[in-house]
């Protein structure tokens, strides 16, 4: 992480803070690998090529093959469900939300790892894609899962921090 902490421009300098924020033990409101495997989760998701070869080597000692391919089932059922549903949301058609979907989505029982776990890496997903619907379901199943709601927030605080870095990386590979 020193690594491209060290290679961000002065004008980033909250992001690099934000940032180091997130590895800070007195800060944590998740476990390392929720945290971890948020970082991969919202990293796979803004398909940026350059953040991802930072977070696979900030993740190697941190996340199991187990989870790693949980993250990625998360990334590609909310890259369906996410458009579907935020269709649903935003379309003034109350008849489209009476439908049924018809999307097979059977990984998202299969994934083999918490369900808390799952649901945080499907929220951190939801919010950078900004699907209100699910963002909704997925904190109601946090909370009936005994997540507080500053643990919920800090999942957004992540997935806004990786958003902004992923920012700083696009606008200095132009």
């Amino acid at each position: 992480m020193e690594q491209i902490l060290n290679q961000l421009p002065d004008y980033a300098k909250d992001t690099k803070i934000n940032l180091q924020n997130l590895f800070n033990q007195s800060n944590q409101l998740l476990d390392n690998q929720q945290i971890f495997g948020c970082l991969l989760a919202c990293t796979l998701t803004l398909k940026n090529p350059k953040l991802l070869i930072y977070v696979n080597q900030l993740i190697a000692n941190q996340l199991d093959q187990t989870q790693i391919n949980a993250i990625k089932i998360a990334s590609t059922m909310m890259a369906m469900n996410n458009i579907y549903y935020r269709f649903i949301h935003l379309i003034k058609d109350e008849e489209y939300s009476q439908m049924q979907a018809g999307l097979r989505m059977r990984t998202l029982l299969d994934h083999k790892i918490s369900q808390v776990d799952f649901e945080i890496y499907c929220l951190a997903i939801s919010i950078i894609n900004g699907c209100g619907k699910c963002i909704d379901a997925h904190v109601e199943q946090l909370l009936k899962n005994n997540l507080n709601k500053s643990q919920i927030q800090m999942i957004a605080k992540i997935a806004s921090i990786i958003n902004s870095l992923n920012q700083v990386l696009e606008i200095e590979n132009n």
